[in-house]
């Protein structure tokens, strides 16, 4: 009988393997697990074991490391260089899908209209992570389509931020009792303090260029684990992870901050993040998706066609015609915090299982269609 450590080892000998595959169509290797656990999603043999405690905290805690990594990337001080015209083709490209998108949402699977609106933002994010190695590849990194698509990616981190503080919101709203409304209210307080005493304590946090880089990694796991264990008192675990990865950002020196960076980032993507993605799949209606293709291509169709319509508005005299239709198409490619925002809101009942698992898939969608059409795109116009 398979255990949870052979499991574990099926997982990620298939992420490994088929990860190198995928990676050649300029797809994220950590997007096989996802795919294993779309497959397990059809017929599952170790049900006992994905349904499992344990599984389930191992994948969380994978969302909650994704998180963190996320605030620890977040640069406050490079959106704050960012021109006018990026907060104006930010802002105006997700402002326009979530309209369309939400509207679609709303209508179609009769949702409320913040709910929508939160869905359509949820997957209006940008995961320019993706199409940096490309950009790299055509030596394009610093012409005015690269700066303009990195620029976008990078300011959308405050946009994510965002749709994780209305995420905890709605959910929060749901707990009635005065007791555990002055409960959240005290943890978020808490949260928020702690945040903004790690920023003031930068001088302080110079010390630690005396540690050595194991110490340092204790005291970034401590405070990872402080702040979300005061998010669960007020049930923001998720809101506590992306603040962790915030203070930690704002305190460390930014010499020992790359070291910690890399320590994280391989024990996130190299441990918890395959489960994460798998638990995702896992969860998926395949059976939903199979019945309405129709409704996956019309997601598809109708975020992309948003973010098209929205680049070609607002960058076509910047940008000319041609680069703003790249700039559409590669902007409309998604990672990470989409699926953890979606993650959130169907594991508290926000959504249910037909509209998570359609996104999902228009999300599989993007990764697969997308780096091979801007990167053909790319080619075909010899965009310099």
């Amino acid at each position: 009988m398979i255990n949870m450590f052979l499991f574990l080892c099926i997982v990620f000998l298939f992420t490994f393997l088929v990860g190198r595959i995928i990676e050649r169509l300029r797809v994220p290797w950590v997007f096989a697990s996802l795919i294993f656990g779309a497959m397990l999603a059809i017929y599952n043999p170790f049900a006992s074991i994905t349904s499992s405690s344990l599984f389930t905290f191992l994948a969380r805690l994978g969302m909650y490391f994704l998180l963190f990594m996320i605030g620890l990337e977040l640069d406050l001080n490079q959106l704050k260089k960012k021109g006018r015209f990026i907060f104006k083709a930010t802002f105006s490209i997700i402002f326009l899908e979530v309209i369309i998108g939400g509207s679609f949402i709303h209508f179609v699977f009769s949702y409320s209209w913040i709910v929508s609106f939160l869905v359509a933002l949820s997957f209006a994010t940008v995961g320019e992570a993706v199409l940096i190695p490309i950009l790299d590849e055509f030596k394009i990194i610093n012409t005015n389509l690269g700066q303009t698509i990195i620029g976008i990616g990078t300011l959308d981190d405050i946009v994510e931020v965002f749709t994780l503080i209305v995420a905890v919101v709605l959910i929060g709203s749901s707990v009635r009792t005065t007791f555990h409304i002055g409960l959240i209210l005290v943890s978020l307080f808490v949260l928020f303090i702690l945040t903004i005493g790690f920023t003031k304590l930068k001088k302080e946090g110079k010390k630690f260029n005396f540690l050595n880089i194991e110490t340092l990694f204790l005291f970034t796991i401590f405070v990872f684990f402080l702040f979300l264990g005061i998010g669960q008192l007020a049930e923001t675990t998720a809101l506590a992870a992306l603040l962790a990865g915030i203070g930690i950002k704002t305190f460390a020196p930014e010499r020992r901050l790359k070291l910690i960076e890399s320590e994280i980032k391989t024990m996130c993507y190299g441990f918890f993040a395959p489960i994460f993605f798998l638990w995702v799949g896992v969860t998926l209606d395949i059976g939903y998706i199979i019945t309405y293709p129709l409704l996956v291509l019309l997601i598809v169709i109708i975020s992309s066609g948003a973010k098209l319509l929205g680049s070609y508005i607002i960058a076509r005299r910047e940008l000319g015609l041609r680069q703003s239709i790249l700039l559409g198409i590669g902007l409309s490619v998604r990672f990470s915090t989409s699926i953890i925002v979606l993650k959130i809101l169907f594991d508290n009942a926000l959504i249910n299982v037909s509209l998570y698992s359609i996104i999902i898939a228009s999300s599989m969608v993007f990764q697969f269609l997308i780096p091979l059409l801007f990167s053909n795109i790319l080619a075909r116009w010899k965009v310099r």
